[in-house]
């Protein structure tokens, strides 16, 4: 058995696209998944399962969703080790003058091209610090990530991908839940 953690994308935000947590771990257990457990009620699942293609995984989990809740949700999974490696790869680690409060991650649906990439960083001129990392975007938010223009919707539009942020305390415990 392998650990993943699913993120979903644009559910529960502001009150719109509701989904109790209770609702997306019994989706999760009805697929036949294991040790399903949630964080915060944004989307957060991890889980267990025998599938070793995360691909596969998001397009059973997306498929399942749609019919439980009547709506679409992107859906990002991540293995565990891929999570590891985002939490590792961090490019504000070594500036101690960065505080964890305004780093964020978002988790891409897929990586975003390398023009496509190019064109968020040269054409958004605020003063947000982005990097793109393969199917991660990292963020700090200077100024924090409520009063930025550098929103999601911006990012997706440029980057041509759909994604979904977490803070990073949040990404810091799916890591510690994903060690189980």
């Amino acid at each position: 058995m392998s650990i993943y953690i699913s993120l979903f994308r644009a559910i529960n935000v502001g009150g719109k696209n509701p989904v109790r947590m209770e609702a997306l771990r019994e989706l999760h257990e009805g697929l036949g998944f294991e040790r399903v457990v949630t964080l915060l009620q944004t989307g957060n699942v991890v889980f267990e399962s025998v599938e070793t293609e995360p691909e596969t995984l998001k397009n059973l989990i997306s498929s399942e969703f749609d019919k439980s809740f009547g709506f679409h949700s992107e859906v990002m999974v991540r293995t565990s080790a891929e999570l590891q490696g985002i939490f590792h790869h961090n490019p504000f680690h070594e500036s101690p003058e960065k505080e964890n409060k305004f780093l964020v991650v978002m988790f891409l649906s897929a990586a975003p091209t390398v023009e496509a990439g190019e064109s968020l960083l040269t054409d958004y001129n605020g003063p947000e610090e982005i990097r793109v990392n393969g199917k991660e975007l990292y963020i700090y938010y200077t100024e924090g990530q409520g009063r930025s223009k550098l929103t999601n919707l911006y990012i997706e539009k440029k980057l041509k991908v759909p994604g979904t942020a977490r803070n990073w305390n949040t990404v810091s415990k799916l890591l510690e839940m994903a060690k189980r």
